[in-house]
């Protein structure tokens, strides 16, 4: 009897061990399909003739009022005279937004038939999670003289007064201009949330004037540390935005801090190449120009 038992409990127990071993195979060939199939749509994208062009489409049918999901979606190459007015490229610029007309199994993803949530409601509503609304204040320069739209996409430059301490042991205030945010949505120009009503047809009815065409307000949707520091630089320096391409939501990671010597090797790059050896080395300095002599300021600890 007592030998049954043990047989009985080494069977389950290699039985277990089986489901398990089943189940790591199993994910581990499902991450490598997943990872061909992202290798495979990254070569077809590098290698895609200039008559090709990348499109999403729903590889379900998507019925009014759904709200676009990533398992909705699907990638597909087309030739350039096949692409839809107003397709999409970049599904994490539609993620999240509400289909307002039925989208068909196949269908190209057009921004005609979709709109933001907030524009079916107010600003809390049109608020992302994860996301606080943070209003700055701009002046017309800074607001593209009321250009920028609830639903756009900007970038946040801040404008800051570095300390630097000078040859003669001076401590002054250097302008410093740096990228702050990319990448950032609109949700409201003043009081303008672009919020609209839908008719049956589809066809999209503002709901009211817009208020905002001149306001010095612009509400961002940013995470909680950007609101910390957008609300920092607010009180030290200045903010710009710069506004994006509807269907450009890439974010350069090497954008470098405008200075005299980064303004000099744009526009004189044969002489700053050899100074690239230097760049460590010179980061605690600020590099300044008066006239054509050069001087290198350290920066105050």
């Amino acid at each position: 009897m007592q030998k049954q038992k043990i047989i009985i409990i080494i069977g389950i127990l290699l039985a277990v061990a089986a489901v398990f071993m089943t189940k790591t195979y199993i994910d581990q060939q499902r991450q490598q399909v997943i990872a061909e199939a992202k290798e495979k749509i990254a070569h077809i994208e590098q290698n895609l003739p200039k008559s090709q062009v990348k499109v999403l489409v729903a590889n379900k049918d998507i019925p009014k009022g759904t709200i676009i999901k990533a398992d909705s979606l699907n990638t597909s190459i087309v030739p350039e005279q096949y692409l839809q007015p107003q397709a999409v490229s970049s599904a994490e610029r539609i993620l999240g937004m509400v289909a307002i007309l039925p989208i068909s199994k196949g269908e190209q993803v057009t921004l005609s038939k979709l709109v933001q949530p907030r524009q079916l409601g107010g600003l809390a509503e049109g608020t992302p999670v994860g996301k606080r609304a943070v209003t700055i204040s701009v002046d017309s320069l800074s607001g593209l003289g009321g250009m920028i739209k609830p639903g756009n996409y900007v970038d946040v430059i801040a404008l800051l007064p570095v300390p630097v301490t000078t040859a003669d042991g001076k401590q002054v205030n250097q302008v410093a201009v740096m990228p702050l945010f990319q990448n950032i949505l609109v949700l409201a120009v003043g009081q303008d949330t672009g919020a609209v009503s839908v008719s049956a047809s589809g066809k999209k009815i503002q709901e009211g004037e817009r208020r905002s065409e001149s306001s010095p307000l612009i509400t961002l949707a940013l995470s909680p540390q950007e609101a910390n520091l957008i609300a920092f630089v607010q009180e030290q320096g200045k903010l710009r935005l710069t506004l994006r391409s509807p269907a450009d939501a890439q974010v350069v990671q090497s954008i470098q801090a405008a200075s005299w010597d980064t303004l000099f090797r744009y526009m004189l790059p044969q002489q700053g190449a050899g100074s690239q050896a230097s760049d460590t080395a010179a980061s605690d300095y600020v590099e300044i120009y008066r006239g054509l002599n050069k001087e290198r300021i350290p920066l105050a600890k």
